[in-house]
């Protein structure tokens, strides 16, 4: 049996930036796509981020603490090879 092409293909989304367009009234879909969007853009941890002021200190404080723990893990993991 030979296949069908272009069988049921969902028009392409045109849509620019983080809207989603609704086709054949499936709004849990189109949620669905909109909530991974969202996601991937990281525009929720940067709101979390930016909801109150940290000083520059504090940041590069927190970047130097997760490298050491990085290096700290990788030389375990390196140990254990």
């Amino acid at each position: 049996m030979r296949k069908r092409r272009n069988f049921r293909k969902k028009p392409k989304d045109k849509a620019q930036g983080l809207s989603v367009t609704v086709f054949n009234n499936n709004v849990d879909g189109a949620l669905r796509i909109l909530k991974k969007k969202v996601k991937n853009a990281d525009l929720m941890m940067d709101l979390k981020k930016k909801t109150y002021y940290r000083k520059p200190s504090e940041i590069k404080r927190e970047k130097r603490n997760l490298a050491k723990l990085r290096s700290k893990y990788n030389s375990i993991k390196e140990k254990n090879k």
